[in-house]
């Protein structure tokens, strides 16, 4: 009975074929080297490369970005729930007096 068993589909695997991991870990040993006796300069840390990286990775975050969009501020939010707030009384009580 196909109605409550659905079958998932296969999960994306893609090996890389022309790959050699050896070589790969040769480059970063040498390059290691090179930085640790001086004929590189060293890497250094920059919080800029990692600033945003989050956001590029979440599909709302990223789209609330492109739009332009602010969120709301707690004022905003404050007033709106004073106002709800204020028009269930009036309804719960027929009167504008607390």
């Amino acid at each position: 009975m196909a109605l409550f068993k659905t079958r998932e589909p296969r999960k994306f695997h893609h090996p890389y074929i022309y790959i050699n991991e050896r070589k790969e870990k040769l480059k970063a040993i040498e390059e290691r080297a090179k930085r640790e006796l001086g004929m590189l300069p060293p890497k250094e840390f920059n919080p800029e490369d990692i600033r945003g990286t989050f956001v590029k990775g979440t599909k709302h975050l990223r789209r609330r970005k492109e739009s332009g969009r602010k969120p709301m501020k707690w004022g905003v939010a404050l007033i709106i729930i004073g106002a709800l707030l204020f028009i269930w009384h009036y309804l719960l009580t027929g009167s504008f007096r607390f």
